[in-house]
């Protein structure tokens, strides 16, 4: 059983990184092996596996899942020159395309336009009250996943990547049956599992597409509900909430643990709770949900101990399972957790040589970013290069509620339960000019540092944001954070005015013990 994914040490050094040949230069995909045996797949036909008599199209990778992670690894294969095939059930792109990153941030754009005409009058411009059509904003989001399927298919099409589509089942011997309108059976030395996930539900709240909803369908409503509740305040809830609300509904947020946000720096989260209560959205936290009463087209959502609210819809946003099982897998030495999750070590190998898994379906951070970097990892890893893995304690986060969330790194929390003596500093975006350009400063920029010997602020842990545009923001944090930056490197960044970014410079800056403006 390969190990727990493992936080990757710096410095450490994988002597079984990679199947190459005696002689042979990393990275030269014309010499990939197959894990466990000394040749590259050769030979006669008629001794290789066959299903249902179809011979085996040979490849040097298949990928099974045409996600981010996949399509990530079939794409960056493709550009070091393996011979690549995917296939994808359904659609290329997966969740993220087409029913997640996407089409969410699509809508929640159409929300903050509307936000933008509502307060025109602050700025002299006179625009009445605006309307939302919701079909139009449909129609423009359809179009911008057209559009981004259309460009990747064209992508893999002109890497000469082989796209079956149907359903790809791992067997022994390192083949994949695909079932689909055209049957095939492929078999590769080196195979990635990218088989995604699904939205989770709950007990007494079945989804049934109308009255009970998961991102899924709620991503293609074309009326806006009343009353809504959504249930669970996570990244997926917490941005449901606001679209919701910017488009009209009266929101109940129901979280089950203390705080919305959960994984959050505390001061962010409180800092987000703060504004939803601005915008009359109704959060309740440390509540579990019990079940509901529909009648009338309606619904009554029970919870925590007497509490009930009545609604048009209930948004069920309780993370996403992960696909362990959908590629198969019988035979194999590939292991599923009690969670659902591909187990892997830290160089996402399986327990089966040669096979890899990616994505949602292994136990890092559900990010369509995490996805392409282990996709674009694995392929590296194959070809010898000894690669750092995906550290997940240090990668980047985006929540695009209105106030928007982004941070990498320890929570001070984390940071403390971790052992590390550390320094704290925040400021809020009330006094930053561009914020009040603009005429949004609700947020803030906090910075966790690890305290020096000397008492001085040093190695920065972990950047949290909350405010407007912060997802842009978050990359010299994220650089900082990942690097391992010191307060004083980082303080010496020259930062531009007016910008929003100036809150971060003045953050770190006050670090050193001297400041500017606070």
């Amino acid at each position: 059983m390969p190990r727990p994914y493992a936080r990757y040490c710096r410095g450490r050094e994988h002597a079984d990184a990679g199947v190459v040949g005696p002689g042979v230069r990393h990275g030269d995909p014309r010499r990939l092996r197959r894990p466990g045996a000394g040749r590259r797949l050769s030979g006669s036909i008629s001794q290789r596996r066959r299903e249902d008599e179809r011979v085996a199209e040979e490849h040097d990778l298949v990928v099974i899942g045409g996600g981010p992670a996949g399509y990530a690894a079939a794409l960056y294969g493709a550009a070091a020159g393996i011979d690549v095939a995917l296939v994808e059930e359904s659609k290329l792109g997966g969740t993220c395309l087409h029913v997640g990153c996407i089409p969410a941030k699509e809508l929640l754009e159409t929300a903050s336009v509307l936000r933008t005409v509502r307060e025109a009058g602050a700025f002299g411009v006179e625009a009445g009250e605006p309307v939302v059509d919701l079909a139009i904003s449909q129609s423009r989001k359809q179009g911008v996943v057209d559009n981004l399927t259309k460009g990747l298919t064209g992508l893999l099409a002109g890497r000469k990547v082989t796209v079956h589509a149907g359903t790809g089942t791992l067997g022994v011997d390192h083949t994949v049956t695909v079932d689909g309108d055209e049957p095939a059976v492929l078999q590769a030395p080196h195979i990635v599992l990218a088989t995604g996930s699904s939205p989770r539900t709950i007990p007494g709240f079945d989804v049934d597409g109308t009255l009970v909803v998961t991102s899924d369908e709620l991503l293609s409503i074309t009326e806006v509900p009343e009353r809504v509740a959504v249930i669970g305040g996570g990244a997926i809830g917490c941005e449901f909430a606001s679209l919701l609300a910017d488009l009209g509904s009266a929101v109940t947020l129901l979280e089950a643990m203390p705080e919305i946000l959960p994984g959050c720096d505390v001061d962010a989260a409180k800092a987000v709770r703060r504004a939803f209560k601005k915008r009359m959205i109704d959060v309740h936290v440390g509540v579990s949900v019990h079940g509901h009463d529909p009648s009338d087209g309606a619904t009554t959502v029970r919870f925590g101990e007497d509490g009930a609210v009545g609604v048009d819809l209930v948004v069920v946003a309780v993370g996403r399972r992960p696909r362990g099982d959908a590629a198969g897998l019988v035979g194999t030495r590939v292991e599923v957790d009690e969670r659902g999750f591909v187990e892997v070590d830290e160089r996402l190998r399986t327990g089966e040589p040669g096979v890899y898994a990616v994505g949602d379906v292994v136990a890092t951070p559900q990010l369509a970013h995490v996805g392409f970097a282990e996709g674009m990892f694995v392929v590296r890893d194959l070809l010898g290069e000894q690669p750092t893995p995906v550290d997940p304690a240090t990668v980047p986060w985006c929540i695009y509620s209105h106030p928007e969330v982004a941070f990498a790194g320890m929570t001070e929390a984390a940071a403390r339960e971790a052992g590390h003596d550390v320094v704290v500093s925040s400021h809020r975006f009330i006094g930053n000019g561009r914020a009040m350009i603009v005429g949004d400063t609700d947020g803030l920029v906090k910075v966790v540092a690890e305290k020096d010997p000397d008492g001085r602020a040093g190695r920065i842990l972990g950047v949290h944001l909350v405010g407007p545009w912060v997802t842009e923001q978050l990359g010299q944090g994220y650089l900082a954070v990942n690097w391992e930056a010191t307060v004083d490197e980082v303080a010496a960044f020259i930062q531009p005015h007016p910008t929003l970014s100036e809150l971060f410079g003045e953050t770190v800056l006050s670090l050193t013990g001297r400041s500017l403006h606070g």
